[in-house]
């Protein structure tokens, strides 16, 4: 059964960045498939960036040019890597797959 364990997430001042690691367990061949959403406050759960089911990578509208997805298959670890991060990008953030969802993790942007 696979599982997510978000990490990384915290207080960070305008335009400062941060990076957010998902530790996956099960069977995901090469990670493919996974990705980050977030939500914030009052808001829909939004596509941040992914790996698609053959490996190749998919950013959304929210966040793009101020992320990076990356990932590290012997440690079974997707991240995400955000810069130049506004008050609006407030929210938790999730590790995905398929239908499956991390607990999250919150990152608050704030001076």
């Amino acid at each position: 059964q696979v599982q997510l364990v978000e990490s990384g997430g915290g207080l960070v001042q305008p335009g400062g960045s941060l990076r957010l690691s998902c530790a996956a367990s099960g069977s995901i061949f090469n990670l493919n498939g996974v990705g980050w959403y977030r939500q914030a406050a009052g808001k829909e759960r939004e596509l941040v960036a992914r790996f698609t089911n053959i490996g190749t990578l998919f950013y959304g509208d929210s966040m793009r040019g101020r992320v990076t997805i990356s990932r590290d298959n012997g440690k079974k670890t997707v991240y995400l890597q955000m810069s130049s991060l506004k008050p609006e990008d407030t929210g938790v953030y999730y590790c995905n797959y398929g239908n499956i969802y991390g607990e999250g993790t919150l990152v608050t942007v704030s001076s």
